[in-house]
């Protein structure tokens, strides 16, 4: 719960003071302070009729906070009665009717005093409504009988309806499905584009491999024939050493 300090308290009835002697409603002063210090509304209001009274009980802090609770006095209103009542109605709309508007018809009433003034004012202008309101005369609906025109017309919008639903239905699951066929048919491209890049990259490397095979064969070959030559170089060389050592 947000705490109260007394700069907080003081700025309240400040505005209360203010509003007051501008004769404005206290509700704008407390949606006012309440917009500055980040609070509802109802509760600045509740505050502020609590702390009038614990300010009257507490004279030492009313002093300190520099309070002037004579300003803070809560008027009580004595309602009027039937025949003032019908006396204020019929001396405004015989003002009204002289020219004058509600408004400086009752300022004209209240004598200056702007409090009554206003008092008036929201009297006459409730009684007016309230006049209004007690004129109307409302009819009470008689309940139609439905015939059996209105119970297949009901039949039939029904019926409407429920191919309207069903042909939605199926039209939005179809559009689903071709939604659906797209992202697998594309997906199938992708993959094929892949596998397609995967294959010619393996044939690019069975040429490479096959090229390399070849060379390996090729020097395969040489050095077989270079080592036929060798061994036969050795037995010619061997069978001339047999054959001297028979002529010795």
């Amino acid at each position: 719960m947000k705490i109260w300090n007394d700069d907080e308290v003081r700025n309240l009835f400040a505005v209360v003071e203010e509003f007051k002697s501008d004769n404005q409603p206290l509700r704008s002063a407390f949606a006012l302070h309440a917009k500055k210090y980040k609070r509802k509304a109802n509760s600045v209001r509740n505050y502020y009729y609590k702390e009038v009274e614990n300010l009257k009980a507490d004279k030492k802090r009313c002093k300190a906070l520099q309070i002037a609770l004579e300003k803070h006095v809560k008027n009580h209103f004595v309602p009027f009665s039937d025949s003032e009542v019908d006396k204020l109605l019929s001396d405004i709309d015989r003002l009204v009717c002289n020219g004058m508007s509600v408004r400086n018809a009752c300022q004209k009433l209240s004598g200056g005093d702007l409090t009554l003034m206003t008092r008036l004012q929201n009297k006459y202008q409730n009684m007016k409504k309230k006049k209004v309101a007690d004129n109307v005369i409302v009819f009470k609906q008689r309940q139609k009988q439905l015939t059996e025109s209105d119970i297949n017309s009901l039949f039939m919008g029904l019926v409407k309806l429920i191919k309207k639903t069903a042909v939605d239905e199926f039209m939005e699951k179809t559009r689903l499905e071709k939604e659906s066929s797209a992202y697998l048919l594309k997906k199938a491209f992708v993959d094929l584009s892949r596998k397609d890049k995967q294959i010619s990259e393996l044939r690019d490397e069975f040429v490479a491999l096959k090229s390399e095979n070849k060379a390996l064969q090729a020097k395969l070959e040489s050095m077989s024939t270079d080592k036929n030559e060798l061994l036969g170089r050795h037995l010619q060389k061997r069978r001339k050493g047999m054959l001297e050592e028979k002529l010795k």
